[in-house]
């Protein structure tokens, strides 16, 4: 049986690794996974917010099936909700593998919702430790109310100035060391909050007051900072990696290394535009790297379009796991991808954001894109910064994209009115984007 690890990383942008084409050295690691592995070119997370991509990574179907996941972001005003969250009667991901005799394991960022309606054990993973909320201190592991938020398997637990990125990673070490001792098949699920603000390295050696205070803060870091911990997270996936290979445990073991949604404001995006909130390629076009002993060409690239949830039909593709048969898959399975990087297959996919009134569609090289009252039509292929609007010279695709997005869009029906969509800052506290 097949072995499953998901490196989920937090706000990475799309170009901040040198594998795709990042600026600084910070990713020798993820970069070596690359060059061992193979490496995805289109590929697209569920949303350009944390929430939702989560909802649509552990269902495997469009989020927007679930309350929950029209929140944008979800934060910590919804503890105690017994609606805005991940329902635990809902199929996921590691239920359906744990029913067929797998090991499941959540280490790190949870953002489906609060406890005591919701949380990690209650959707099919038997182990948890991380935060539930989103950003969090890396040092005093507050979130953005001042609460402390980490738990192991419900529970709170203290490991105060111990760096967040580094614990995730000793936790998901010694996850691995228990599994090669008794050989069960396992899902390791590996949500890291880098490199999500606060703007906190490891050289820093301990909380900062005034950081905490909010742990957001705008006045804060550089892209300096930001590097530094991406470092770390490399770091992280390297000693993960190198345990596998440890414990021969890595030619049985797919790995897949992703982000939740396009970076922050310290992230390299290059050449694409925008960043996290936004439907433009730089907020939801995402890495895609994956090694799985040597099933993979070495240094193969894929430009098969896809997006987060297609992870979860893949993995239970490979597993040999049906889904729920009252809950259909949206994802679709990269298995043949994987198999052979040159293959490829027609994907059209979906985005909608209650910000700005966001809405978007891709088919093939074709964007139809809209945000409030003004539609684009991108060609890809040729212009993938999304400068050159081609809806006046093809009105008829413009049209037919538009009218096909509305109908994908009908079967959900209207975001609801109360919910939640905010930034965290205001327009006025950054340059235009």
């Amino acid at each position: 049986m097949t072995n499953f690890v998901f490196i989920l990383a937090d706000d990475l942008g799309y170009a901040d690794l040198g594998c795709y084409g990042g600026r600084q050295p910070v990713s020798p690691h993820l970069d070596r996974m690359a060059a061992r592995g193979m490496r995805f070119t289109q590929g697209y997370s569920n949303s350009p917010v944390c929430s939702p991509t989560r909802f649509g990574l552990i269902t495997g179907r469009y989020q927007y099936w679930l309350r929950g996941a029209a929140e944008e972001p979800m934060t910590g005003k919804f503890r105690g909700s017994t609606t805005v969250g991940l329902p635990p009667e809902h199929p996921t991901l590691p239920s359906l593998l744990r029913e067929r005799g797998y090991r499941t394991a959540l280490i790190g960022k949870w953002h489906l919702g609060y406890p005591p309606h919701f949380g990690p054990l209650k959707s099919g993973y038997e182990y948890h430790i991380g935060p539930l909320s989103g950003g969090v201190s890396y040092f005093s592991h507050v979130d953005r109310t001042g609460k402390h938020d980490l738990v192991r398997n419900g529970e709170p637990v203290r490991y105060d100035g111990r760096y967040l990125t580094d614990l995730l990673t000793d936790e998901a070490v010694a996850y691995l060391q228990a599994r090669g001792q008794d050989r069960q098949p396992f899902l390791l699920s590996l949500h890291y909050t880098a490199p999500h603000w606060p703007w906190e390295t490891r050289s820093q050696g301990g909380p900062n007051p005034e950081t905490d205070k909010d742990i957001r803060h705008l006045d804060g870091g550089s892209i300096h900072v930001y590097g530094e911990m991406i470092k770390a997270l490399d770091e992280g996936c390297g000693r993960v990696l190198d345990a596998l290979e440890a414990l021969g445990l890595a030619e049985d073991t797919l790995v897949i290394f992703t982000s939740d949604n396009g970076g922050e404001r310290f992230s390299d995006s290059w050449p694409l535009v925008g960043g996290k909130m936004d439907l433009t390629e730089g907020g939801i076009r995402v890495p895609y790297i994956v090694q799985w002993g040597d099933k993979l060409a070495p240094g193969s690239i894929s430009t098969q379009h896809c997006m987060t949830m297609d992870w979860t039909a893949t993995i239970l593709d490979i597993a040999g796991v049906a889904p729920h048969p009252d809950y259909p898959l949206d994802g679709v399975s990269l298995q043949p991808v994987l198999r052979d990087p040159a293959h490829t297959f027609p994907r059209e996919m979906y985005w909608r954001m209650k910000y700005r009134n966001q809405r978007a569609m891709r088919d093939g090289k074709w964007k139809y894109l809209a945000i409030e009252e003004n539609e684009y039509l991108f060609d890809l292929s040729v212009d993938e910064r999304e400068r050159a609007n081609l809806a006046r010279r093809y009105p008829e695709r413009l049209a037919e994209m538009r009218a096909r997005y509305d109908r994908w869009n009908a079967i959900f029906g209207p975001i609801p009115p109360d919910a939640n969509s905010e930034l965290v800052y205001t327009e006025k506290d950054m340059p235009s984007r």
